[in-house]
């Protein structure tokens, strides 16, 4: 039964748009204070990582400049004349947020640029110099020594340039010009928004990854995947290369190398080779054991690492689906990991930040994040693989502005509505933001790019597609589309509502009525047995603002708690009545949330990470 008196008090309440007061991370305060050097940090890419790289991360420079078309004009505009115009940005923090020192919000009626000088690195004369961008949010042209490297649009995806030829003897001028409609525009933009409220956080802009360059030997390595294949006890890894030479590939177990081999490549674009495991370790949450690679062509030398994982949705013995991780059942203890900070917005004050969420997570018993419509540094991933945490990865959402009849007011008011909306054709694109074809082309890119950067990591668990309706369009063709793509994995192709009867779960959202397992709409006959596992991925949060550790006067959340005592009663009851909701069929759940983010205070942490709500 819903519950009405807190749908009304809280869910289907337009939010107060509140200011924000300053509140720093432990980590943040050191950066800010000059204890940690941003440009001191891990390497960027763990799955593919070389020895010559250098970041570039620190002091840039930045202008904000009006301009009558930004849409049209990052494209071809010149940088602002003058040393006025500029003042001084941390990379990579986007200049919204606190620890950038700039403190200001891109419009969208103005340009953003950067500028870095700095000195050419050392280099032999047949070697590449490679510059990457790890993330740029929205759309971005990159010059260097005023020579156009290209463009770049997406706010999620890393991206790179040979800029060997560009390059001057000693000291080179980095520019970037950016544009970033936020939520004016359709493209993906996850959780921001310039008027923020609710579940709606600050909108951010500009260089908001990690910016670094390697360099890289003419005949090189451009790419691997690696296929780890428990049952056959042998990893197979495809390497594109580029030149001629001899592939040297090693795997190791503990620092002890326990496959090689070695492959002449003539000039092929691809080259696949076998290394075989005599006793296979497999990878879990309780048991994260990684396996090392080491790959050599000619000069190249290249890092990575693998893990021996199946993850799957069958039916158990009496026939219910379950999640079953290395021919095992498990059951999905999960929470909502929105990746917001207060000092860096959706940029982490450091590895040790993002370490220390996974931590306090897996200390109160769950063993998934949801990384909520965002994608995250691949370190974060990394760190999920080393410490054993499973990763469900949200696609970013995009589209034009929400109807918040069809997002939010009819799917909470009537449950019925959650089978009966069609997401196919101009009506439902329209319902549903999702009428901008361009908008639709950017979400497939997307999509496909994240399965692809983020498909060797094991601590990834299973893709979800579209969250809540937000500018959802044709499930099903998107399932495909991802199965394609990777078929190791489960997909959650509607998260929240407006089920297509596809994808490996029945996927809901449930703030407003009592926890229980409900029964699946693909089964059109009451006899019929259910093929997708049942999952509740998102419910829970219990609203309680720490005296001293909020950001904003008021709060929002969807069950209110006066104090510590009966907010750790109330989310208690809940994740144990989620529990025990197993035996009659759950496969799974996600609490909302991890932590605190601005005018939402129903996480499990401070917004600061710096009380626990749940000792």
């Amino acid at each position: 039964m819903l519950d009405l008196r807190r749908v009304l008090a809280k869910g289907l309440r337009k939010p107060d748009q509140p200011e924000l007061s300053e509140l720093w991370t432990r980590w943040g305060k050191e950066i800010r204070d000059g204890e940690k050097d941003v440009a001191s940090c891990s390497h960027p890419s763990p799955l593919f990582a070389r020895d010559r790289w250098r970041s570039l991360n620190g002091r840039w420079e930045c202008a904000f400049v009006e301009t009558p078309d930004a849409a049209h004009d990052w494209r071809t505009a010149e940088p602002p004349e003058g040393e006025a115009s500029w003042q001084q940005i941390l990379v990579p923090f986007s200049p919204e947020a606190p620890l950038s020192g700039v403190r200001r919000q891109l419009t969208p009626a103005e340009l953003l640029w950067y500028r870095l000088d700095f000195l050419m690195p050392a280099t032999e004369r047949s070697e590449r110099v490679v510059l990457h961008f790890d993330a740029v949010d929205w759309a971005c042209s990159v010059y260097l020594n005023g020579v156009r490297l290209g463009e770049h649009t997406g706010g999620y995806l890393p991206f790179s340039f040979d800029v060997t030829d560009a390059l001057q003897p000693f000291e080179n001028r980095l520019e970037l010009c950016v544009h970033d409609p936020s939520d004016t525009g359709t493209q993906l933009r996850g959780k921001q928004r310039l008027a923020r409220e609710g579940i709606w956080y600050t909108a951010q802009s500009g260089i908001w990854q990690d910016v670094w360059y390697e360099i890289v030997p003419e005949a090189h390595i451009e790419r691997i995947s690696v296929d780890a294949r428990a049952q056959e006890g042998r990893v197979v890894l495809c390497a594109r290369l580029v030149g001629e030479g001899t592939l040297d590939a090693r795997l190791f177990d503990g620092g002890q190398e326990i496959a090689r081999t070695i492959k002449v490549s003539r000039g092929e674009d691809e080259l696949s080779v076998t290394l075989p495991v005599p006793s296979v370790r497999p990878w879990s949450p309780d048991d994260p054991h990684l396996y090392d690679l080491e790959l050599t062509f000619g000069s190249d030398r290249v890092r990575s690492y693998c893990a021996f994982r199946t993850v799957e949705v069958r039916p158990d013995e009496q026939g219910v689906p379950r999640v079953y991780l290395n021919g095992e059942p498990i059951f999905l203890r999960g929470v909502l990991d929105q990746g917001y900070w207060p000092d860096g917005l959706m940029t982490a004050p450091s590895e040790e930040a993002l370490e220390h969420d996974i931590c306090a997570m897996k200390k109160l018993g769950f063993n998934l994040l949801r990384k909520h419509i965002k994608v995250e540094q691949r370190r974060f991933y990394a760190l999920c693989d080393r410490l054993g945490m499973l990763v469900w990865q949200d696609v970013p959402s995009g589209g034009g502005a929400y109807d918040a009849v069809h997002t939010s007011y009819l799917p909470t008011l009537l449950r019925a509505s959650w089978t009966r909306h069609a997401d196919t054709g101009q009506r439902a694109a329209k319902q549903l933001s999702a009428g901008d074809e361009a908008y639709r082309r950017e979400w497939l890119k997307t999509c496909e790019g994240m399965v692809r950067l983020l498909g060797g990591h094991p601590c990834v668990a299973g893709w979800v597609l579209f969250n809540e309706g937000w500018g959802q369009f044709d499930a099903r063709s998107a399932c495909e589309l991802v199965r394609e793509l990777d078929p190791t994995r489960p997909v959650d192709a509607t998260s929240g509502w407006y089920d297509r009867r596809c994808g490996d779960f029945f996927s809901v959202h449930n703030y407003f009525r009592p926890l229980a397992v409900w029964r699946d709409p693909a089964c059109r006959r009451r006899c019929d047995q259910p093929t997708r596992a049942f999952v509740i991925s998102e419910f829970g949060g219990v609203n309680w603002v720490v005296s001293g550790y909020g950001c904003v006067a008021g709060s929002y959340g969807y069950d209110a708690a006066t104090d510590g005592e009966e907010y750790a009663k109330k989310v208690r009851a809940l994740l144990s009545r989620a529990d025990e909701l197993e035996a009659e069929g759950l496969a799974g759940y996600v609490y909302t949330q991890l932590s605190d983010v601005e005018a939402e205070s129903n996480g499990l942490l401070t917004y600061d990470r710096l009380v626990s709500k749940l000792p």
